[in-house]
């Protein structure tokens, strides 16, 4: 019988594969984070236009929010921008897609912002 003394059983393709998968994950999230830092970014604009909506016309609204998107590099139409006011409150919504690039294909990503607040 020949005994092998040096081998250990271990194998590289485990590590291999655990390396390739944190570098898919860092991929991803180098592709994801941008998007949903935007994202937050607009539903604060969203919120705050909401709040600070008392004596304010609602194209008045819509342009500040609109403007605000295009600072953030936000793919909206200003068609994309519901603002609706009944008798004590307004809501404001906004709708639009994110196109993320991957190697092979596209994932269009929704949002969809609503705030409602009071107005004095």
């Amino acid at each position: 019988m020949l005994i092998r003394m040096n081998q250990k059983g271990e194998g590289r393709l485990g590590c291999v594969m655990g390396v390739l998968l944190l570098c898919l994950a860092l991929f991803v999230a180098y592709k994801l984070i941008p998007a949903k830092i935007q994202a937050a970014e607009m539903r604060d604009v969203v919120q705050d236009a909401s709040r600070s909506a008392s004596g304010k016309s609602m194209a008045t609204i819509k342009k500040e929010i609109f403007t605000r998107a295009k600072e953030l590099k936000v793919p909206l139409n200003e068609s994309d921008i519901v603002i609706t006011r009944r008798n004590e409150f307004i809501r404001v919504e906004v709708k639009y897609e994110v196109q993320i690039q991957f190697p092979g294909f596209v994932w269009n990503k929704e949002y969809d912002f609503e705030a409602e607040n009071p107005v004095f």
